[in-house]
């Protein structure tokens, strides 16, 4: 496997125990609480939401645009999440881990320069991978603001 390539799964595989630690220990009233009920740029996401989106996203990008593998993504499902376990949505990161080592590790150097469609532009394997990760570092930050605020108004 490619040096990059460990680097990259290395640097995900930390994300995503991150965005799992953000799960740990919290009533299933916690994974379904949102900041705020407004709408529109002031909408807020749950936990579980933020936590299912991540994980659909990664699967999107590593299968269809990186591996050039149609899947049927139900990104408004992933929105639409409420009342999943913690555990539930650990296996389902944990899942995406799996397909994401198993994709790129098959990757070589040139591969890493290809080009990909997504939407209107043309993007390098590489790129993709990259904006995996910011995507996903994003998402981790708003866990992290949204448990933080979740302990802070529910203290005992």
């Amino acid at each position: 496997m490619l040096k990059e390539i460990q680097g990259y799964l290395t640097k995900l595989g930390e994300i995503r125990s991150q965005v799992k630690a953000q799960l740990e220990g919290l009533p299933q009233e916690a994974l379904d609480w949102r900041p705020t009920r407004e709408g529109g740029d002031l909408a807020t996401n749950s936990l579980a939401v933020i936590a299912a989106h991540a994980a659909g996203s990664q699967m999107f990008w590593v299968k269809e645009i990186i591996n050039r593998q149609p899947i049927l993504r139900d990104r408004e499902a992933e929105f639409a999440t409420q009342r999943v376990r913690a555990q539930d949505l650990m296996a389902k990161l944990d899942a995406v881990g799996r397909v994401t080592e198993e994709v790129l590790s098959s990757f070589g150097d040139t591969q890493l320069d290809e080009g990909r469609k997504y939407r209107d532009r043309q993007i390098t394997v590489r790129w993709g991978i990259l904006h995996i990760i910011e995507h996903v570092c994003q998402h981790l930050g708003h866990m992290q603001l949204t448990r933080q605020l979740w302990l802070t108004q529910h203290k005992k």
